[in-house]
C-alpha cells in the first residue's frame, strides 16, 4: 500500500511541475487590473511570469498603477513591474503566517542585474491588527503598501494578490531610460563578438539594426570562438546575397527577451524570413538552458548582452546555419550493380572431350563491398542532444506530452506492482 501511495505522490508531483499558469488570463478577468495586465504584455514580463514555475504577482488596480506608470517611460515601467513580481509563493495563509513576523523577497527586477544590494527585494511584514506590510528591502525604506486581497491562486504555482499602492526602491523611479542611439557595433564587441559586428558593419546591416531598435530587434550574435569552430563554412566561397541572408538570419524584428523565448511555440521569423516563412528558428528550453534550432544545427544561448525593451542582444555560442543555405545534400544514389556476361546456354557449352575441365576449384565468390565511408549518420538522441547542445535539432516537447509519457510508465508499473504483491 505504501508503495501505491508513493507512486500517487510521484504522479501529483509531476503534474505540479508541468502545470501550466497565464497571468494573462488569470488578471482578464477583472477590469480593474486591465493596465497592469497591458503592461505586462507591452513589456514581455507576461511570458516571464508564465514562464516561472513558483510566483506571486503583486497587483495594482488601475487607479493605483496609474498614478505611478503615466508619468514614466516604458522602460522604467518594466522595472517598476519587475518590482511587484515575487519569486516566490505567498497566499493569504502564508503571509500571516511568515516565521519571526518579517522577511525579504526576492523579485524579477533583482534578475535584470540592475538592482544594486537588496533594491530587487521586497519586504513583506506581517503587522499588528491583521494586516501585512509591502515596502522595498533597501535599507530606511517605508512599508507604504498593504495587502488588500487574494485574488487567484494555483498552489504552489502562482499566486495573485493585490496590494494598495506601487512599491518604490530608491532610484527606481529615476533611473535614465535607454538611449535611442545605443551603440550595437560596440556592445557587440564588449561581449567578445567582434568578428561578427565586423561582418554585420561592412555588409551594411548596421543600420538597419540601428533603425529597427526602437521598434522591436533581438540580435543572436555568434562569439569569435564560435567562428572559428569546425563545420562553419567559408564566408568567402559564398555570395555576397547569401552572406547577407546568413547574417540577416542572426537577428529577428521582434523584441524576445528571456522568458518569450521560453514561452515561444511558433518559429521565430528572422531578417532572413520571406513570404513563404522560411529561414526562422524554433527553441527548445532544458531548465534554464535555451537553445536555438536552424534544421542544419543548433546554438546554446550564452548570455545576455543587454535586455532594454525593445531591445535584446543576446551572444550565441554557434553560427546559426539555416536550411534554406547549408541543409545537407541528400545521400548519392547506390551504384549500379556491374553488368554480368549472360550464362551460356547448355547448347553453347563446350564439349568435355574438346576442353578439359579445370583441376582446380574455382575462387570463392568475392566479399560483398562494404558501405562507403560518410553516409550521413542518423539523426542524434534526445539524451545526445542535452549532452552536446550544438549538433542536432529539435524543438519543444510539451509539458503534456511530458506527463502522459510518466502517467503511461507510472500506471504500468502500478498494475505490475499489483500483480506480484
Amino acid at each position: 500500500m505504501a508503495h501505491h501511495n508513493l507512486l500517487l505522490l510521484l504522479l501529483i508531483s509531476l503534474a505540479a511541475a508541468v502545470s501550466a499558469h497565464n497571468i494573462t488570463d488569470i488578471l482578464a478577468a477583472d477590469p480593474n487590473y486591465s493596465q497592469f495586465n497591458n503592461y505586462l504584455s507591452e513589456t514581455k514580463l507576461a511570458d516571464e511570469i508564465n514562464s516561472r514555475q513558483t510566483i506571486t504577482v503583486l497587483v495594482l488596480n488601475n487607479a493605483a498603477f496609474s498614478a505611478v506608470a503615466d508619468h514614466h517611460p516604458l522602460s522604467v515601467v518594466k522595472n517598476l513591474l519587475s518590482l511587484h513580481v515575487v519569486l516566490d509563493y505567498f497566499d493569504n495563509k502564508k503571509l500571516h503566517d511568515i516565521s519571526n513576523g518579517t522577511t525579504l523577497s526576492t523579485t524579477l527586477y533583482q534578475t535584470t542585474g540592475n538592482a544594486q544590494g537588496n533594491v530587487g527585494s521586497v519586504n513583506i511584514t506581517d503587522l499588528k491588527g491583521g494586516k501585512v506590510g509591502f515596502g522595498s528591502a533597501a535599507p530606511g525604506s517605508k512599508l507604504d503598501s498593504t495587502y488588500t486581497k487574494s485574488v487567484k491562486q494555483i498552489p504552489y504555482n502562482i499566486s495573485v494578490i493585490e496590494i494598495s499602492a506601487p512599491i518604490i526602491a530608491p532610484g527606481l523611479l529615476t533611473a535614465p531610460p535607454p538611449s535611442a542611439d545605443v551603440n550595437i557595433t560596440a556592445l557587440l564587441e564588449k561581449a567578445g563578438c567582434k568578428t561578427f559586428a565586423s561582418l554585420v558593419a561592412s555588409n551594411g546591416l548596421i543600420k538597419t539594426f540601428q533603425s529597427t531598435s526602437d521598434k522591436g530587434l533581438t540580435i543572436f550574435a555568434p562569439n569569435d570562438e564560435a567562428f572559428k569552430a569546425r563545420g562553419v563554412p567559408d564566408l568567402s566561397k559564398l555570395s555576397n546575397a547569401d552572406v547577407v541572408s546568413l547574417l540577416q538570419y542572426h537577428a529577428s524584428p521582434k523584441y524576445l527577451p528571456v522568458g518569450s523565448l521560453k514561452t515561444s511555440k511558433d518559429p521565430i521569423s528572422t531578417f532572413a524570413s520571406n513570404g513563404a516563412g522560411k529561414f526562422d528558428l524554433t527553441v527548445s528550453v532544458n531548465g534554464d538552458s535555451v537553445t536555438l534550432h536552424t534544421g542544419v544545427d543548433t546554438s546554446r544561448i550564452a548570455d545576455t548582452v543587454l535586455d532594454s525593451t525593445p531591445l535584446t542582444i543576446y551572444s550565441v555560442d554557434s553560427v546559426l546555419l539555416p536550411s534554406e543555405l547549408f541543409a545537407k545534400s541528400p545521400s548519392p544514389a547506390p551504384a549500379p550493380e556491374p553488368v554480368r556476361a549472360p550464362s551460356p546456354s547448355p547448347a553453347d557449352a563446350p564439349s568435355p572431350l574438346s576442353e578439359a575441365p579445370s583441376p582446380f576449384p574455382a575462387s570463392p565468390p568475392a566479399p560483398a563491398g562494404e558501405t562507403p565511408a560518410g553516409a550521413p549518420a542518423d539523426a542524434p538522441s534526445a539524451a545526445a542532444e542535452k549532452s552536446s547542445p550544438g549538433k542536432s535539432a529539435g524543438g519543444h516537447v510539451t509539458g503534456s506530452a511530458v506527463l502522459t509519457v510518466a502517467v503511461t510508465a507510472f500506471s504500468g508499473f502500478v498494475i505490475s506492482g499489483v500483480f506480484m504483491s
